[in-house]
């Protein structure tokens, strides 16, 4: 049996007022006896308000909609797992949607979300947008928008990047400082999400140590276990190469095996280092050294600031950066420079 607030108020015998305050925790005109009487009738008949009729009176649909590349990717499923942790504790649902890194599937997402009437976006994009695109024009009417995009979209406000290169940059002066000269990269595809700020990093250290970049010894794949077996297994062709940088920590996983199927082990063959400090990263064999980035936070963080605009000023949303931690394990090993080939 579906009840509307008014029978619950009749079988409480209080005004509709009293029910409505008592359910959204407000207001204290009436006795703990009432608060306990209704709550116990909403427990009984299992009452849900009708967000419809909410939306109608509070123009705010409890419902916000969220946009990633790809949502099997580990790193953003973390973020989706932040983005939901907090949204979840306030009494708002998330419509979830997979772009597949494509713009078009992007932006038709966005007009979806935004025709369902929900109250902001939270937006991981690898592109840039347009001048006229829909959430652009939306923002200027401050509608409530937070951006996961290394950046790349330039705005004031409502912005969450991570240090990526100071984290790649010391993965990479760690390969050097064990006596690493010929360091391959893993890198992704292009129209992939761009990992921009650590294939400069990468180059950056290099160059700064007076290492001679190679261009032949980064590879490219998409950011995935079977992207990084396949780029791997091109570096390996360098038979100079003694470390390998991944660009994620997918990536690395899928380099192990590669490594593994040329005959030669980690590290004593070849060290690896990853990027993300996934969980699954510390329980490879060898465990894998990587560079942590807090994906969980960063998720929790752009549902926290989102929240804040809907019932703010949606274009005071604060921007933040967060900072990567870099996690020396087991698959990574200092050499004598002078090794030779393969």
């Amino acid at each position: 049996m579906k009840l509307t607030i008014k029978e619950i108020a009749d079988m409480a015998g209080v005004s509709v007022t009293t029910v409505s305050q008592i359910l959204n925790n407000k207001g204290s005109r009436f006795s703990e006896a009432t608060r306990k009487n209704v709550l116990e009738i909403v427990d009984k008949y299992q009452y849900k308000p009708d967000f419809f009729a909410s939306n109608i009176i509070t123009r705010h649909s409890k419902t916000v909609g969220m946009i990633v590349p790809d949502v099997t990717d580990f790193f953003f499923s973390k973020i989706v797992e932040g983005v939901e942790t907090h949204l979840n504790a306030l009494g708002y649902m998330i419509l979830l949607c997979n772009s597949k890194h494509s713009k078009e599937e992007e932006e038709k997402y966005v007009t979806e979300l935004i025709h369902r009437s929900v109250d902001g976006i939270i937006l991981a994009t690898p592109n840039v947008l347009d001048e006229d695109h829909l959430l652009k024009k939306r923002m200027a009417a401050s509608f409530p928008v937070v951006l996961v995009d290394r950046g790349i979209n330039k705005r004031n406000y409502g912005q969450l990047l991570i240090n990526e290169h100071e984290g790649a940059y010391k993965a990479m002066t760690s390969l050097i400082a064990k006596g690493h000269r010929h360091i391959g990269m893993l890198k992704e595809t292009e129209g992939y999400y761009q990992l921009t700020e650590r294939v400069s990093a990468y180059r950056n250290a290099l160059e700064d140590h007076g290492i001679l970049v190679q261009e032949e010894y980064i590879c490219s794949g998409e950011l995935t276990l079977k992207g990084g077996y396949k780029a791997a297994l091109k570096v390996l062709e360098n038979k100079e190469i003694t470390a390998i940088f991944c660009g994620n920590d997918e990536m690395a996983i899928g380099a192990y095996q590669a490594i593994y199927e040329n005959g030669l082990r980690i590290p004593e063959d070849i060290s690896v280092i990853g990027f993300d400090g996934l969980e699954i990263s510390q329980y490879l064999t060898p465990s894998l050294t990587t560079v942590y980035q807090p994906a969980f936070d960063i998720g929790y963080y752009a549902a926290k600031f989102l929240v804040e605009g809907i019932h703010g000023d949606a274009q005071k949303i604060p921007n933040k950066i967060f900072e990567t931690t870099f996690v020396e394990r087991d698959s990574v090993i200092s050499i004598d420079n002078k090794r030779k080939k393969r």
